[in-house]
């Protein structure tokens, strides 16, 4: 990516916001009242610091009352929800939606279809929140599936959003066993209606994005069978917002991404309290919510644009065009980060440069002493009736933790053994390996297939249930 070539910079957006303040331009008929309409997804945990929790702590009502003293204006906002990206997509070709948060799949559609009509271009503006390694989407299979690979799916019913970072993902995944998409039956269904559809028999798998597959896996209907971390291809969710409304009103751009980063950090310094909030407002459960966005999550919160993320994307464009979903698009012009520029000032080029975790697990280990500090194998427990939670060296330093408590659980989370992911403790697949330290003898798995792989190679090492594990600390 590069900075040199996005296209205002600081001085000049000064004198575009001058000219908007001037001539009033982009205000309703009145010229004293400016609707701003954000397009957001109440459920896709990604996206919450431009939208759910956005939204509940009326952060860009604030810089809006704020910014009205300044410009006379009076600001409403509109919140549309939708329950995944190409509807968004729809509202704003429709000149519907201002500015939107939608994953890297679709935001490249956006990208693709608006480049056809001046009045609606897009542009992307920032990222909500990514994971390197795409471990946002993945594949689950009910608990009684005899599917242990995702070749154990050909010839049967995957269902999928189509187009979405997750149907790549699904592609990509079976293009890693020598397989396609023609070799399963692949079913097109917003997220919420594969979940049901894999609960109610008519799918044998869903392949999704954040945050249904482990809502299903807490739910205890679901178990994972592929992290799509295993292709390496980063996923992320990030901001668009409409190129000629941003030239009209960059003031309002800017305060928009200017609570966006003020979001972020209340999240990332906040996680239980925003998971809370994130629950209450969706009716998502509130331990599904921290697993992504707790310390140490499966999504990183950063508005800034990475160069990791740009070349995702351009990774991902060979399989969006070979759907149809889109045309060439370059992405060198459809980037740019002038407004996250003016937000950042000078910290900017080292934030985007930056891709160490600004929410890491830290604290002291109660149970086998010793800080849990910047350690891969860092865990958490989250105690009902409590109003935080205690973290652990080890997974076998957290089940001896929970074993020792009279507190019931509400939730436990554990790094997966090969790739460090964000599991759930009781979700995992456990190993006991007597061979290896005290602290360290019980191992967790995301993928039961793992487990295996390693009970293979490590003599003595045996498969547990959770309920043995504990036992076994």
């Amino acid at each position: 990516m590069n900075s040199s070539k996005f296209r205002i910079p600081a001085l000049l957006l000064g004198v575009v916001t001058a000219a908007c303040l001037i001539t009033g331009c982009g205000t309703a008929d009145d010229g004293k009242t400016l609707t701003v309409n954000i397009g957001y997804q109440s459920k896709t945990i990604n996206t919450v610091t431009a939208g759910t929790l956005l939204r509940e702590r009326a952060t860009f009502e604030a810089e809006l009352g704020e910014l009205s003293k300044t410009t006379g204006i009076t600001y409403r906002v509109e919140w549309k929800d939708f329950a995944s990206g190409p509807p968004l997509t729809a509202a704003m070709l429709a000149d519907q939606v201002d500015i939107g948060s939608m994953g890297d799949a679709p935001i490249l559609v956006n990208g693709s279809k608006t480049r056809e009509h001046a009045d609606v271009k897009s542009e992307l503006i920032a990222v909500t929140g990514y994971n390197l390694r795409g471990s946002l989407n993945q594949i689950v299979v009910p608990m009684d599936s005899p599917a242990a690979a995702i070749a154990d799916l050909r010839g049967k019913v995957v269902s999928t959003s189509v187009g979405s970072a997750a149907h790549g993902m699904l592609a990509t995944g079976l293009s890693s066993v020598g397989m396609g998409l023609g070799d399963v039956q692949v079913l097109g269904q917003d997220p919420a209606v594969g979940a049901a559809a894999l609960q109610g028999d008519q799918a044998a798998a869903l392949a999704q994005f954040v945050p249904w597959p482990q809502k299903l896996v807490f739910d205890g209907s679901a178990r994972l069978l592929h992290d799509g971390g295993a292709a390496g291809i980063a996923t992320f969710h990030a901001v668009v917002s409409n190129e000629q409304f941003g030239l009209d009103h960059p003031e309002v751009v800017t305060a928009f991404l200017t609570a966006q980063r003020k979001t972020t950090d209340y999240l990332n310094q906040n996680p239980l309290a925003a998971a809370e909030q994130v629950a209450t407002a969706t009716g998502l459960p509130a331990e599904v919510v921290y697993l992504y966005n707790g310390p140490n999550g499966l999504v990183n919160f950063d508005p800034t644009i990475k160069p990791q993320l740009v070349d995702a994307l351009g990774e991902l464009q060979p399989f969006l065009q070979s759907l149809g979903s889109l045309s060439d698009l370059n992405l060198n012009e459809f980037v740019d980060d002038r407004y996250l520029r003016t937000v950042y000032g000078a910290e900017y080029d080292a934030a985007a440069a930056s891709v160490a975790s600004l929410a890491p697990l830290t604290g002291t280990d109660a149970t086998c002493g010793g800080a849990v500090d910047g350690l891969s194998t860092a865990s958490e427990v989250w105690f009902a009736d409590t109003g935080t939670t205690a973290v652990a060296k080890t997974p076998t330093c957290l089940l001896r933790q929970i074993s020792a408590s009279d507190k019931k659980v509400r939730a436990a989370y554990v790094p997966d053994h090969d790739t460090g992911i964000r599991l759930f403790a009781a979700a995992a697949t456990w190993v006991t390996d007597p061979t290896v330290g005290a602290d360290d003898r019980l191992v967790p798995f995301a993928v039961r297939a793992d487990a295996q792989k390693y009970v293979a190679t490590h003599p003595g090492a045996a498969v547990v249930d959770y309920a043995a594990a504990l036992q076994a600390r």
